[in-house]
């Protein structure tokens, strides 16, 4: 079974707000899921994205293959979590 994290689009029509999913990649774009690790609302000015990053990163290092966009937000999501802490 071939797992991708992938955004899972939900909202309204013209108002779009997506969940960050693990899914299989069979899967259709908003049906079934594994698990979902975060959200993210394009019209937002702050805090457009939340991810757990501990689940994020489990996966990961599972072997699921996320797509180019949440593989951006994974990485700005760990950049700016070090900023935090440091």
């Amino acid at each position: 079974m071939a797992v991708r994290i992938r955004l899972k689009r939900i909202g309204a029509k013209n108002t779009p707000a997506y969940r960050i999913v693990v899914t299989d990649s069979r899967s259709p774009r908003d049906g079934r899921f594994i698990e979902e690790i975060g959200s993210y609302v394009p019209d937002r000015k702050q805090d457009k994205y939340k991810i757990d990053l501990d689940r994020a990163n489990y996966w990961l290092k599972v072997g699921a293959l996320p797509t180019e966009t949440v593989a951006s937000m994974i990485k700005k999501s760990a950049k700016a979590a070090a900023a935090a802490t440091a």
